[in-house]
């Protein structure tokens, strides 16, 4: 039988396809209090991206805890806690091989938050009014 080879169109597709898998998965695991660690439970935490690499070996999982949570210790918890996210990931996968998590913290917000305040700023203000 001769097997068929992906495009790389076709292999993003996947690629984009199990990391939102491993999102909504990991999502369900900290919405649910599945992990008996105490700051994790004590803590929402949003999973605001996967990325897979091409391999589906490793994962860089994006979190950002809510409500004012120190993000520091809920990084040090969920790190500790990765072979059970990594066992539950593969379990409800179904992949031949289960990837490799790594947590990071979401920055994106951060950002977003500093081009608001720049955007905001009067002297942008006043540029941007004058180009209108």
């Amino acid at each position: 039988m001769v097997r068929q080879t992906a495009t790389p169109e076709q292999q993003s597709v996947r690629v984009l396809k199990v990391a939102e898998r491993v999102r909504h998965i990991l999502s369900e695991l900290l919405a649910r209090q599945e992990v008996h660690d105490e700051v994790v439970s004590a803590t929402s935490i949003a999973v605001t991206e996967v990325r897979m690499t091409p391999d589906l070996r490793n994962a860089a999982v994006y979190v950002k805890p809510l409500l004012g949570a120190e993000e520091a210790a809920v990084l040090k918890a969920l790190r500790q806690n990765t072979a059970f996210f990594q066992r539950e990931v593969a379990k409800r996968l179904g992949l031949k091989f289960a990837p490799k998590l790594q947590f990071k913290p979401d920055e994106s917000f951060d950002e977003a938050e500093r081009i608001e305040r720049l955007l905001n700023d009067p002297k942008v203000a006043r540029d941007l009014d004058e180009e209108a």
